[in-house]
């Protein structure tokens, strides 16, 4: 994209003014759409390699011209990651990003882009997952999905309400504050590090689920496991035996536009976690460690509607 962003007279061509201004709405719909960073970079890099060759004078609506691109893009590459995961080691988990505050101040789009709600959208067909995001995240006109999506409007508008439907049904249904959620981590982390599984145990829902995800790159549990008890036992062995090995250390972030944890053996960042909070207990823990997840820690991501 360099060698287009820059006229004789210092500023940018039409085509790349466009781009850049609408590139974080663009990265957020693929994301939202293929819960892979990597994936949605690559997504925006074909969008760019189409826009440049459209003639902008023939373009009504560039936001929406180009949100069209992109969602086609990213269709074509979320068949191609459901073929992947399906020979993926271990749970598979969305990519964590260490987002701006800005992501948590829109709470709409923080609870729309959490790891939860990602793994809810895991659940829908790539048409169904498409037409969510753009209708009920980014709030598109359904004439201009059924374009997206290549369905007639009427189409769409089913498709829409079935993935609601889906949605509604294994999403928290009570609104959680980040404070809340705040409040667990820490609870959650002091019982850590203080190898207090009482106190763990009361901090987990009696139905909380943990999954772990490392993709067969580093020692990870191989499916979910259930339950305060056993849950609590296998983060406190697993943490007790780390701790013998090496300097084990907690920050703070924001991870999805929720608080979240980076957690650290020798100063090496290992492994990233968010969680699900409801009613102040913790209802999902998801730990990434899958080196290849964890490339963009370093730095903190724009995400905008």
């Amino acid at each position: 994209m360099s060698e287009h962003s820059d006229q004789a007279a210092g500023t940018a061509d039409p085509a790349t003014e466009a781009f850049v201004a609408h590139r974080n709405l663009l990265f957020t719909v693929a994301y939202e759409m293929l819960g892979s960073a990597a994936d949605a970079e690559d997504v925006l890099q074909e969008t760019w390699l189409r826009w440049v060759g459209v003639d902008l004078a023939e373009v009504r609506d560039q936001r929406a011209y180009l949100v069209r691109i992109t969602t086609r893009q990213a269709l074509t590459r979320l068949r191609t990651l459901g073929r992947r995961k399906e020979t993926y080691v271990g749970p598979w988990l969305p990519e964590p990003l260490l987002t701006t505050p800005d992501v948590a101040e829109d709470v709409e789009l923080a609870d729309n882009v959490s790891m939860a709600m990602l793994l809810v959208l895991e659940t829908l067909t790539p048409t169904e997952r498409a037409v969510f995001v753009l209708r009920d995240v980014f709030d598109f006109p359904y004439g201009e999905i059924a374009e997206a999506v290549g369905k007639t409007p009427a189409a769409v508008r089913q498709i829409a309400h079935r993935a609601r439907s889906h949605v509604a049904a294994r999403r928290p249904r009570d609104a959680v504050s980040s404070d809340e959620t705040r409040a667990a981590l820490q609870a959650f982390q002091h019982a850590v590090e203080t190898g207090d599984v009482q106190s763990l145990v009361g901090v987990l829902a009696p139905d909380v689920v943990l999954l772990s995800d490392a993709g067969g790159r580093r020692q990870a549990l191989p499916r979910p496991v259930v339950g305060a008890d056993k849950v609590a036992r296998v983060l406190s062995a697993g943490l007790r035996w780390i701790r013998t090995e090496t300097e084990l250390s907690f920050e703070p972030v924001q991870v999805n536009g929720w608080p979240g944890l980076i957690i650290r053996f020798g100063g090496e960042t290992d492994t990233v976690m968010a969680a699900r909070v409801e009613n102040g207990l913790i209802t999902g823990l998801y730990f990434v460690r899958n080196p290849e997840k964890l490339s963009r820690v370093d730095q903190r991501t724009a995400l905008s509607r």
